[in-house]
């Protein structure tokens, strides 16, 4: 096992949570050393019941909730933390938290710089 973090790589840490959840992970984030994120607004469905609502008479179901994906690239701070600070923050133990995904990147360019790799993370 190397003694680098991410194994010397670069890591997208992706997660979809819950919208009132975001200035905790926020937190949770700058906690371990990785303030820098991007945030979208996205809806999906998956282990979250879906509700059932009443609009002008009509009854509709609502199967596609809102959620936010947090985007956090890391080559210096171990993934495994900015997983760990995600799931903590995140968490309120009902279906529909959300869920964490760690991905390689191949290569980062920073744009101004052109400075490439770890570097440019």
């Amino acid at each position: 096992m190397s003694d680098e973090t991410n194994d010397g790589g670069i890591k997208l840490v992706m997660a979809v949570i819950r919208p009132d959840k975001l200035a905790d992970v926020k937190r949770g984030l700058a906690e371990v050393g990785a303030p820098s994120l991007t945030v979208t607004n996205v809806s999906g469905r998956g282990n979250q019941p879906a509700k059932k609502g009443q609009w002008r008479g009509e009854e509709y179901t609502v199967d596609l909730h809102q959620k936010v994906k947090v985007e956090c690239v890391v080559s210096d701070i171990p993934a495994d933390d900015v997983v760990g600070a995600i799931q903590e923050s995140a968490s309120t133990g009902e279906p529909g938290d959300g869920k964490v995904f760690v991905i390689d990147v191949e290569d980062a360019v920073q744009i101004r710089t052109g400075e490439e790799g770890r570097g440019a993370v």
